[in-house]
């Protein structure tokens, strides 16, 4: 007879963001009036800049010719693209990284997700705590995490990011071997500095471990002193392959681009500790599992890094840090402490209570949405996380009924 993989049933009954879906129906289905307002999911709510429509627009027109259509492009992605990431998301930043390096997908949550087929079953895991779902929950599907009790998995090293540490995770207590990191932080907004960064890069060569660096969010660091990316730090490229994203910097969102790096130096060991290239490996996945990204979505994204596509993009970053530092000033006020807002979309708040109950509190009481901290971990149970992502009209008018509610 035909078996499942028996590793989905570890899984929690859904994912995160279907729970919250699925209590936001609900509730709207009682009280169909109730005007909703949504701070909850990651999902931006502005229009693509015009840069980037116009050469959607032109890309499209292109597949409309005999003579300019485009079939089956490069798995890794349109050169013209890789070109424009290399010089001005990386060398323009003093870091080493070359266009054959970089792998254009459809989203680097894709990406977080897939690049563990590349490491062996018995690979020892760190992950933070809170953290985006996906990192845990592909290991868990793979098998690499064991039995699941009193809410952690046996076989995952977690790494917790508390107040006390500023929500940055101290280095582990023994070897690891693959190591997850998110900065800014989803959820809790944080930042990391050179020095600390360094601490992780330095701990993985030490270790001959690999970090798995998602910068998905990090258009959005306003702090000179902060840096972009993990290339940034000497001999990063040994042990790092890193993620970014179009969606939260360009909105692309329903659009679907994204990149991932993995330098040429960066390695890893058989049995036998002989060492293999993680790019060849990496390249080899895609070739055989991924079709790329198409032809106009990628002219789009090539647009991002025009004179106009930067203002524009700039434009919308800061709109939206506008929103979070609406949010972290109000919820300041109301005497919540606060993480994130400054050089993130995402503000982390202590609400002196559970998530649930508090997001539950806020759903029914405010009509505004949130996600609940203990959806990213044992160590977000008194937490939640508000998105920045939504009209500044929209944010004012939920934060007036947030304060409301809270000063009752």
């Amino acid at each position: 007879m035909i078996r499942i993989n028996e590793n989905y049933l570890k899984l929690e009954t859904s994912y995160l963001f279907v729970d919250i879906a699925n209590r936001v129906s609900a509730y709207q289905k009682e009280h169909p009036d109730i005007e909703i307002i949504r701070l909850g999911i990651g999902d931006v709510t502005r229009a693509l800049p015009s840069a980037c429509i116009e050469a959607f627009q032109k890309g499209v027109t292109e597949m409309a010719s005999d003579a300019t259509f485009r079939g089956y492009g490069p798995e890794q992605g349109y050169s013209f693209l890789r070109e424009k990431i290399a010089a001005h998301d990386f060398q323009s930043r003093g870091a080493e990284v070359d266009a054959e390096e970089i792998f254009i997908s459809d989203g680097s949550k894709c990406d977080a997700a897939n690049i563990q087929e590349l490491f062996a079953m018995d690979a020892h895991i760190a992950i933070p705590d809170p953290v985006y779902p996906v990192y845990l929950d592909s290991n868990v599907m793979a098998g690499r995490t064991g039995s699941f009790n009193q809410g952690r998995y046996d076989n995952i090293m977690y790494l917790e990011s508390l107040p006390a540490n500023g929500f940055v995770p101290h280095l582990p207590e023994q070897p690891v071997d693959l190591i997850y990191l998110c900065f800014p932080n989803n959820p809790t907004g944080a930042a990391i500095s050179f020095n600390t960064l360094k601490t992780w890069v330095d701990f993985a060569r030490e270790n001959q471990a690999i970090i798995l660096f998602d910068a998905a969010y990090e258009s959005y660091i306003r702090d000179d002193t902060l840096p972009h990316s993990i290339f940034e730090i000497d001999g990063a490229r040994d042990v790092a392959i890193e993620f970014r994203s179009f969606s939260k910097t360009a909105g692309f969102t329903g659009t679907r681009c994204a990149y991932t790096v993995v330098p040429k130096t960066c390695m890893a060991y058989d049995k036998n500790g002989e060492k293999y290239s993680l790019h060849t490996l990496w390249n080899r996945r895609q070739t055989t599992k991924f079709n790329g990204v198409s032809y106009p979505v990628q002219k789009a994204a090539e647009a991002v890094y025009s004179g106009e596509g930067r203002a524009q993009v700039k434009a919308l970053i800061d709109y939206y840090l506008k929103n979070a530092s609406l949010i972290l000033r109000e919820m300041q006020t109301l005497g919540y402490g606060c993480v994130g807002g400054v050089n993130s979309p995402y503000i982390w708040v202590d609400c002196k209570r559970d998530g649930w109950e508090f997001f539950d509190l806020l759903l029914k009481k405010a009509g505004v949405v949130t996600t609940p901290g203990p959806g990213f971990g044992r160590c977000g149970k008194d937490f939640i996380r508000i998105s920045a992502f939504n009209t500044y009209e929209n944010v004012a008018k939920a934060m007036g009924r947030i304060k409301d509610v809270l000063s009752t």
